[in-house]
């Protein structure tokens, strides 16, 4: 029982909300533009969930063997970190969680594009390899990419451009202009996720050399860059409801925004950034949220 309780923990649940918020919007927008399936949809979430828990899996292997989890950390405790977790577990844990998430990309693509859409199911099974990729390398290696402030860029692709577009691009073959609005404001949103994680650990992350986005430009910066996060992808949103707007229910959707901007005010009053963690749990449901009621915005619509 232990041992599954150090699993839980490691795959952290918490964080799966906001990494389902792209391929809801993605399925949301394959209905508007006339295409759906409940077969792709679901095996669309579960491929998420297992990118989702391999990266998971992956930070607290790679921050714990580099020290940046230490008793300076101030969000939950990892399970490297505890030692609820060896190394070597934790590592078997990263290469089957891997191995599962290539047998729902092919189950996926095969859903989608059968076998007469090959170069489609070769261009998305290297998306796929390089998710794979970038689930492991945010901080694991040398070279890993969080500690060189490079992880906003890559959680605004893969969660919002790739996420958003990607799971569209299942459904329909094809792409549009117009739902570049709405990937642009989840990406946006969950990069404003990492820039809470990062204004909360950005003592100890400074200590342990982790050179995130916020650790070169400052904590008062990362606020302001905070704001325009979440200002940007009110205005993304805003655009493509404007323009694919029929009637009141295709503006559902942003009523999410309330609870975001009460967190904005939040954030931007709390002088001591520590205490930002419960702000991380409101900006995620919050994203999460703006995905289900942009479902019901523009789903089946016609």
């Amino acid at each position: 029982m232990p041992k599954i309780k150090a699993w839980i923990s490691a795959a952290r649940l918490r964080t799966l909300p906001l990494s389902l918020s792209g391929i809801v919007v993605g399925s949301a927008l394959g209905s508007l533009y006339g295409q759906f399936h409940w077969d792709i949809f679901v095996f669309a979430l579960l491929t998420t969930v297992a990118f989702q828990i391999t990266s998971n899996f992956a930070n607290d292997y790679g921050d714990g063997i580099k020290g940046t989890d230490n008793e300076n950390r101030v969000g939950p405790k990892r399970a490297l970190q505890s030692g609820q977790l060896s190394r070597t577990e934790l590592k078997k844990g990263i290469i089957f969680s891997i191995a599962v998430c290539a047998i729902l990309v092919i189950s996926l693509l095969y859903l989608s594009f059968g076998t007469k859409n090959l170069l489609f199911s070769l261009i998305f099974g290297a998306l796929g390899i390089l998710s794979i990729w970038a689930a492991i390398k945010y901080t694991i290696g040398s070279s890993a990419y969080g500690y060189k402030g490079l992880g906003d860029l890559f959680v605004f692709l893969f969660f919002g451009l790739l996420g958003v577009l990607g799971s569209m691009f299942l459904y329909t073959k094809a792409l549009y202009v117009m739902p570049v609005f709405p990937a642009i404001a989840i990406g946006l949103l969950s990069t404003g996720v990492l820039n809470l994680n990062n204004l909360r650990d950005y003592e100890s992350d400074k200590l342990s050399n982790k050179n995130t986005l916020i650790v070169k430009m400052g904590i008062q910066n990362g606020k302001k860059y905070h704001v325009l996060l979440i200002l940007l992808s009110f205005i993304s949103m805003l655009a493509f409801t404007i323009v694919n707007f029929h009637n009141w229910k295709n503006t559902i959707h942003l009523l999410a925004f309330v609870p975001i901007f009460i967190h904005l005010n939040k954030m931007w009053k709390l002088k001591n950034t520590v205490l930002l963690d419960p702000e991380l749990k409101k900006l995620a449901l919050s994203t999460f949220l703006l995905a289900i009621l942009f479902y019901f915005s523009f789903n089946n619509f016609s």
